[in-house]
């Protein structure tokens, strides 16, 4: 744009704003220049490490999940452009659907850094002060999850038959996979853990539910017409982003908890006090978001193959 129509379409940006275009040019006057680290908060950013030990490595567990907290609020970016889209193409889903699976791929080849970037017996002795502090808690993650299917598929595979499209929303959250990890289901009993994170969380989490029942990921697929359904490119792309989040991801956190907790006898207990190794696994949980993109073999086999 030239000059005289830059200058035309700021005055009637403001104008439409009801301020007045001189007030806002004498700002940028005296203005001070941006600067790379203002823009990035990097003071900020960099002061957000706060240990509470005396292990050298367990900043690097700190810092680790902090970035993974700022690639799962790419990745909720990312899925509200398909999902408060009203008609998104097949090529739109596709391209976002393609990021987010680049941002897992991250994560994914990420853990590299925590199973190879800290010493066992640092972490042996800084985990028990996380207790009862777990990843479990990320609440950006369990956001992802709803964005991105229909609540019967989070449900714990034991009681996906007694909830249906009629259950509340607060029944099928205390049905969720992930309650295996913080309650005994014998007694209804909670631990400390999920206690924490429901005191935190859990009237964001029932209004999260509500508002993307209708507008998750899955959902927005079985809304396009049949024929941009069938489109290969956009198959594929749903596929990788179920198997990368719900298979590669998990084994990849499942394959670096292993390494920490695993023992010959016995394995030691996830700080929030869960059986990880059934917690974590895909083939005991079952998370799957697009089951009908998925033949019987692969379904029977999730997890495993």
């Amino acid at each position: 744009m030239k000059r005289d129509e830059i200058l035309k379409a700021i005055e009637e940006k403001y104008d439409t704003l009801g301020v007045p275009v001189d007030s806002m040019l004498e700002g940028l006057l005296w203005s001070t220049p941006i600067t790379y680290w203002d823009y990035i908060q990097t003071d900020a950013l960099l002061g957000l490490q706060t240990p509470r030990t005396t292990q050298p490595d367990e900043m690097v567990f700190i810092m680790y999940h902090q970035v993974n907290e700022l690639l799962f609020k790419m990745v909720l970016w990312e899925i509200d452009q398909v999902a408060k889209t009203i008609k998104v193409s097949a090529d739109k889903f596709s391209m976002h659907l393609a990021r987010i699976s680049n941002y897992f791929d991250m994560l994914c080849n990420s853990f590299n850094v925590m199973a190879n970037g800290m010493e066992k017996e640092q972490y042996l002795k800084f985990r028990n002060t996380l207790t009862p502090a777990s990843g479990f808690q990320s609440a950006q993650y369990r956001k992802i999850e709803f964005a991105s299917t229909e609540i019967i598929n989070l449900i714990d595979v034991r009681y996906r038959d007694s909830i249906n499209k009629n259950s509340s929303f607060k029944n099928a959250y205390n049905h969720l996979y992930w309650q295996a990890a913080g309650k005994n289901y014998t007694t209804g009993q909670k631990s400390t853990l999920l206690n924490l994170f429901e005191k935190k969380y859990l009237g964001d989490f029932i209004d999260f539910m509500e508002d993307y029942d209708d507008i998750n990921l899955s959902k927005k697929f079985q809304q396009l017409p049949k024929k941009v359904q069938e489109n290969q490119d956009l198959i594929k792309a749903m596929r990788h982003y179920d198997y990368t989040v719900n298979v590669k991801w998990v084994m990849a956190h499942y394959n670096a908890a292993g390494k920490y907790l695993g023992g010959k006898e016995k394995d030691l207990e996830a700080t929030g006090g869960s059986s990880w190794r059934k917690y974590m696994h895909p083939k005991y949980q079952r998370r799957i978001f697009f089951p009908y993109l998925w033949n019987e073999d692969e379904l029977k086999n999730w997890g495993t193959f």
